[in-house]
């Protein structure tokens, strides 16, 4: 079995998967040890036989990494960005781990990589993008995690440890300023209640201005635009000038702990975080005088043709499609649906007052940070959940354990996407989700604890729905509807860790799910697109449109449901299950008590679903399967050196099937399985601690990620030119994977005659290019990065400490998001962070 393009020899003196205490610090002791709970049991981070970089809270802090997507520079084979492609919010996670991952928010996917907050798993993409104010430590588990964590871990899973009380009183806490008018406050507190009973409160608030600035359109003509409030959203904020990108957030966490000693503990926890934030950054990249912008552009001229690439012909002869309906006479309302008035002409009649302005690339500013945008401009989140965990040991090798979970999230979004003063691409979400989850744990050990062993059984139950609300080209075409989904999920696992002889060992796994999903889609176009091209056309039973639509123009146009006209979705709640068997060996050998070689297969698999975006009529609802994902992956974990210089690596293969992408199919994005892949690669994590002064962190990834099959309706092929994209077809890469990865952060800390300490620290990665969208189109490709990072810190005796420090200090941008709505006439997408510094007081009593 050929792992990957790397000898086997190089990896035998470092290869093992990346369970690197990345955070470690010198001491007089050597490099620390982490322990993590990647096995539901505590272990050192060296003797888990899974690829784990794991973080500690000062090293997050030190790193300047304060939400997970930060996580993705100093993690090898980690790719998470915080937002998708129109969800307007940086607090949606799209991550990756190895090739595998999800770039949606959207309710019918789920993420492709788990994460869990103290145990309990976040089902949504939308609010998984954490702020990390209070945890203790962070662990990214890459490769199928199904056994342990189950469902939609496929790519692997991400564990946010947040702070246990302590037994003392006790406040930490940091003021933080810095660039765009930062101010950010956080703080944790231990408070004792009796013996054995400790609790703690932790806040975080930060509020900052957008790097994005809304300005005016200096040619003027956009007065007879209407205002947005003409369509429906799921709110109307921030409209107007102003910037984009900004954050308004606060946090609260509480804690009641309960440990005397004996048999029984429990933790109480409750957290709610309300999120109000700028959309994220979106640049208009290019316009493209296709469909709706060929079509609007047509009809306010009163032309009969466009010129497209030097090629004259009729306006309906670029767009791939039914017949123009740019000489629709007008956009009026349907089905007692006012709306706006007639364009068609307007430029061309004898009345200078009622022009509009084409959309073209007149609205491109020329700096990555203006946009002549000026609709909506929000994201409101509010994420709240609570979570009660039971441990009593049975006997002195024995713990039951229980997790009972209950969490809601409740969202609204609303974005300007076509950067001009044009209602041509706007976009508005509402998102209710509903979750509880129940886990039971059974751990112990037998045979002088030569067998350690987790038996668990969970259960999962989830349910809530997406309002969608699409404006294009002045309303041609209005998206709106509420799609209702809803999950039922239940699980029994076990794993058992079998050391045969003081070197050897194995482990054996599996996990049983099952689970139910219902779909019920209300999607429907307000401006009745459809039936207006049919009348244009002369479809007979369409002759007469207005007031009401008839039941005979109905069914000619293939709207599938009895008096709703306007409805895409066929009526009635869909239903779908998927069982599931995820398994996984392993095998560890030790070399010694500081060097531990380990073999390990695994599956793990995503559950299926449906394309709940749609912009035509369908008989039924289109779904999509499950992904499944087999990984083989050799390993070696070492301590060498008198505990002065931590190697891991390891080397994988996985074969990856039903892949579910999202493809840009007219003005629909919608999710299918687009084929397999073959995903090859290996991760080498290093700490090096030469002095107890100086330690370096050190990390290399690397991806060869191509399709191997592709459904041909899934095809995309290769093209060049402006438009052109590196395609859909075997051999192509998959999405948001680099081929490489590289990071190294040295600190050096200088202990002072006065008792304090100095800390420098530089963080430096370098990845390659990778493809933003699943079509790998060129204009949001993201090419090579080099992120730089570096922070000096004094640590005085008392307590207190000053940081100053800066990020993207190469002030390299990048495209961390976009997408080619060429049927809509653009491309747009949002540009990294740029260079900022920051300053922060911290404070321990």
């Amino acid at each position: 079995m050929k792992l990957a393009p790397v000898s086997l020899a190089v990896l035998a003196f470092a290869l093992a998967t990346p369970a690197h205490a990345q955070d470690a610090e010198a001491q007089q002791g050597g490099i620390q040890d982490i322990v993590v709970t990647a096995q539901k049991r505590e272990q050192s981070v060296q003797d888990v036989p899974i690829a784990i970089s794991a973080f500690s809270q000062e090293a997050l802090q030190e790193r300047g990494v304060s939400d997970v997507s930060q996580l993705s520079n100093i993690a090898p084979n980690v790719t998470l960005d915080g937002g998708t492609p129109f969800s307007g919010s940086a607090a949606v996670l799209s991550a990756f781990i190895r090739g595998i991952g999800a770039n949606d928010f959207a309710f019918n996917i789920d993420p492709g990589v788990g994460v869990y907050l103290d145990g309990v798993y976040l089902a949504r993409s939308v609010g998984a993008n954490q702020e990390l104010p209070d945890v203790e430590r962070v662990e990214v588990l890459k490769g199928p995690q199904g056994t342990l964590f189950g469902r939609n871990t496929i790519g692997g899973a991400i564990s946010i440890v947040t702070h246990t009380p302590g037994d003392k009183f006790r406040f930490v806490g940091d003021v933080t300023t810095g660039s765009y008018s930062l101010i950010q406050a956080r703080g944790t507190v231990d408070i004792p209640l009796a013996q054995g009973l400790s609790s703690s409160v932790a806040f975080s608030m930060k509020k900052r201005n957008g790097y994005m600035h809304r300005i005016t359109y200096p040619a003027g003509g956009a007065n007879n635009v209407l205002p947005i409030t003409n369509y429906r959203a799921a709110g109307y904020y921030n409209i107007g000038m102003g910037r984009e990108g900004g954050d308004d957030s606060w946090n609260l966490r509480g804690k009641l702990n309960w440990d005397n000693g004996g048999a029984l503990s429990a933790t109480l926890t409750g957290d709610y975080s309300n999120i109000d934030q700028d959309q994220i950054a979106n640049t208009l990249i290019k316009t493209v005088p296709f469909v709706f912008a060929g079509t609007y552009n047509c009809a306010i001229a009163g032309n009969p043709t466009q010129t497209v690439g030097g090629v004259t012909g009729a306006c309906d002869s670029f767009i791939a499609g039914p017949p123009s309906f740019a000489y629709i006479g007008g956009i009026g309302g349907i089905n007692g649906i006012a709306e706006n008035p007639t364009l068609y002409g307007v430029n061309a009649d004898a009345n200078p007052n009622n022009n509009h302005l084409p959309y073209d690339d007149r609205f491109l500013t020329g700096n990555i940070d203006t946009t002549y945008a000026n609709g909506n401009n929000f994201s409101k989140l509010r994420n709240y959940g609570g979570a009660l965990t039971v441990a009593y040991d049975l006997s002195d090798t024995v713990q039951l354990k229980s997790i009972t979970a209950y969490r809601e999230l409740h969202w609204k979004a609303g974005m300007d996407l076509d950067g001009s003063p044009l209602n041509f691409l706007h976009t508005s979400f509402e998102m209710n989700q509903w979750q509880f989850s129940q886990e039971v744990q059974l751990l112990g050990s037998a045979m002088d604890k030569s067998v350690n062993y987790v038996l668990g059984a969970y259960y999962f139950k989830e349910a809530g729905n997406l309002h969608d609300y699409v404006t294009f080209a002045e309303g041609l075409l209005q998206v709106d509807g509420p799609n209702n989904l809803a999950t039922k999920n239940y699980a029994f696992f076990g794993q058992v860790d079998w050391k045969l002889t003081d070197q050897l060992g194995i482990t054996l796994g599996g996990r049983y799910t099952h689970e139910n999903k219902t779909f019920e889609g209300f999607q429907s176009d307000r401006n009745g697109l459809t039936y207006k091209i049919l009348n244009f056309i002369g479809v007979p039973p369409c002759a007469s449109i207005t007031p009401t639509i008839s039941e005979a123009c109905r069914i000619a146009a293939g709207f599938p449901n009895a008096n709703q006209p306007l409805r895409y979705y066929i009526a009635g709640t869909q239903l779908k299950s998927f069982s599931n068997f995820s398994p996984k060996a392993g095998i560890q050998y030790h070399v010694n008590d500081d060097t531990m070689l380990y073999g390990s297969w695994s599956r793990g698999y995503k559950t299926g679903g449906w394309t709940t975006r749609l912009s035509n009529p369908l008989p039924t609802a289109p779904d999509f399967g499950e992904e499944k994902a087999e990984t083989f992956e050799l390993g070696v974990k070492s301590m060498l050196l008198d505990r002065k210089l931590q190697i891991n690596a390891a080397a994988f293969i996985t074969n990856y099937k039903g892949i579910q992408l999202n493809f840009q199919q007219g003005v629909s994005p919608t999710i299918q399985n687009a084929g397999d892949a073959r995903i090859k690669g290996f991760e080498i994590e290093m700490v090096a601690a030469p002095t107890p002064q100086f330690t370096v962190n050190a990390s290399i990834g690397y991806l060869d990620a191509t399709y191997t099959r592709v459904d041909k309706g899934a095809q995309v092929a290769p093209a060049t030119g402006l438009f052109g994209d590196y395609g859909v077809v075997p051999g192509a890469t998959l999405p948001k994977t680099p081929k490489w990865k590289f990071n190294i952060s040295p600190r050096y800390e200088a202990d002072l005659a006065s008792g304090a300490k100095v800390i420098l620290l530089a963080d430096y990665t370098h990845t390659t290019s990778l493809k933003n969208d699943t079509e790998g189109y060129f204009l949001l490709m993201r090419p090579a990065t080099d992120m730089l990072g570096a922070s000096i810190q004094y640590k005085a005796p008392a307590n207190w400490s000053l940081t100053i420090g800066g990020t993207n200090l190469t002030n390299n941008r990048y495209l961390v998001t976009g997408q080619a709505q060429f049927a809509g006439g653009q491309a747009y997408g949002t540009y990294s962070r740029p260079r900022e510094w920051y300053a922060r007081l911290g404070f321990d009593f």
